[in-house]
Order: structure tokens, then C-alpha cells, then sequence
């Protein structure tokens, strides 16, 4: 099997990744192993490597960008979608919690594991038929990617990948994704 420049790009980010996140051990309550990204945030190459990383999910095989909008969803996926945004040279569209955009919104409801959730996006931050690439830390069970992926399809756009820094694999987010191509920098 030969590896190409993407393949490279992959395979630093997800070194990077590996070897910055570290494991808090009972927090934020007893049993619970929180995975802290500060020390790659702290870190310019760590960052560097896994927001190129990420940015790969937009770019197609020979390279060129294949997205018009970067999507990232509140919070932590507002630290990677900006600079991939940047690094793929299109716009960037925060995905926010309820009540917290000034114009007109789309809205949708989703389920938690305990009670509900509302996200927004803004009615005019995607044409129709731009394609978006979605971004966040981290894909548990799904439903804030799944939320995202209806927002962006609200407006028209064409939701094409979904990249993340983690993915949590002993949860089942990969079935709220549909056929929607994942990146993920680091399985646990």
C-alpha cells in the first residue's frame, strides 16, 4: 500500500494528538477519565499538525479544497474550525447553544444522555449548496454532529465530511453520522 501527502498529514496529527492529550484520571467526578487537550492547545507544531490534520477531511485526493464553509460547534469546536478554516482559505460558521445568535436561525432540538439540547445556526451563514465540513473535539454519541448536520442541510448547504480530534469508540457515534466520511485524529 502506497501513503501519499494526506496519509503524512494524518499520520502527524494523529502522532501529535497522541502524545499531547493527557488522561486526568476522576475528573469531573469519580470513575471518569477526562481527556485535557491544553497541552496540545500550548503546544504551536502539536496545534499546528492537528488542525492540518483536520483541515485534510476538506481537501480531496490530489489535495484541493473540496469544502466552501468550515461548520464548528459550540465550544471546544470553535478552537479547531476557525484555523481549519483559515488552513482550507473558505469561511467559517459557528454552530451555537440556544439564544445565543442575534439574527434569525435555524434551531434543532436533540437528546442528551440526561434531558435535551438546542443548537443554532444563523439562516444566511450557508448559500444552498455550499459544501460544509463539520468540526468538533470530540464524537460521542453523535447527536450534536447529527443536530449540526441538519442545521447545515436547513440552509441549503451540502454537509460532505466530518473531522474531530477524538472519537469515542465505546459509544455509538459513528451511527448518528449516516454515510458522512469521518476524520478521526485519535480513537479511545
Amino acid at each position: 500500500m502506497t501513503t501519499g501527502p494526506r496519509d503524512e498529514v494524518h499520520a502527524a496529527a494523529a502522532e501529535a494528538v497522541n502524545r499531547l492529550i493527557v488522561d486526568v484520571v476522576d475528573f469531573p467526578q469519580p470513575g471518569v477519565v477526562f481527556k485535557d487537550i491544553s497541552p496540545l492547545l500550548a503546544d504551536p507544531a502539536g496545534f499546528a499538525a492537528a488542525v492540518e490534520g483536520l483541515a485534510a477531511a476538506g481537501r480531496d485526493a490530489e489535495g484541493s479544497v473540496a469544502v466552501d464553509k468550515v461548520v464548528g460547534m459550540e465550544a471546544r469546536g470553535f478552537i479547531f474550525a476557525a484555523p481549519v478554516a483559515l488552513a482550507l482559505g473558505v469561511g467559517f460558521v459557528p454552530v451555537r447553544k440556544v439564544g445565543k445568535l442575534p439574527g434569525e436561525t435555524y434551531a434543532v432540538s436533540y437528546d442528551l444522555e440526561y434531558g435535551q439540547a438546542t443548537l443554532e445556526l444563523h439562516r444566511d451563514a450557508i448559500t444552498p449548496g455550499e459544501r460544509v465540513l463539520l468540526i468538533d473535539d470530540v464524537l460521542a454519541t453523535g447527536g450534536t454532529v447529527a443536530a449540526t448536520r441538519d442545521l447545515v442541510a436547513q440552509c441549503g448547504g451540502v454537509p460532505t465530511a466530518i473531522a474531530v480530534l477524538m472519537e469515542l469508540t465505546f459509544l455509538p457515534g459513528r451511527d448518528a453520522l449516516g454515510d458522512l466520511p469521518l476524520t478521526a485524529l485519535m480513537a479511545v
